[in-house]
């Protein structure tokens, strides 16, 4: 089912700029953690990004992107305000689209470090960082 095009006022606080760069990012569950997957950006705001990637993941979940952030000036208020781990940005899904070519369209909101503990961001957070610390041992 292909979903309607919004055609109501824009929604977005910050302006999208076209960034298509590769992504390194990870789906932050127990069983997906020690995994590395690719994908690349397609779009940034200080908000959030869209990204396309093989493998499918589900709205509200949390990831860990990492990408090229330096050569963007949009980044340097998106290091102020988001949540950064191991040199990554934690987000979570808010949109994903499947593609005819069997690839996923991913909208991704940046968590910030103000917001509040509503989606029990910080639980999870928490397990990235006891997940490395099973791994060293």
């Amino acid at each position: 089912m292909k979903e309607k095009a919004y055609k109501g006022p824009e929604r977005r606080q910050f302006l999208r700029l076209d960034y298509v760069t590769p992504l390194a990012y990870k789906v932050c569950k127990k069983k997906t953690l020690s995994i590395l997957l690719q994908g690349y950006t397609s779009n940034i705001s200080q908000s959030g990004l869209l990204c396309n990637i093989k493998e499918p993941v589900n709205k509200n979940d949390i990831l860990w992107v990492s990408f090229d952030r330096t050569t963007l000036n949009v980044c340097e208020d998106l290091e102020k305000r988001s949540l950064i781990y191991q040199n990554g940005i934690i987000g979570k899904v808010v949109r994903a689209q499947h593609k005819k070519d069997g690839s996923y369209n991913v909208g991704i909101q940046f968590i910030t470090r103000e917001e509040k503990n509503i989606t029990n961001i910080y639980p999870k957070v928490y397990f990235l960082q006891s997940g490395q610390k099973d791994e060293e041992a």
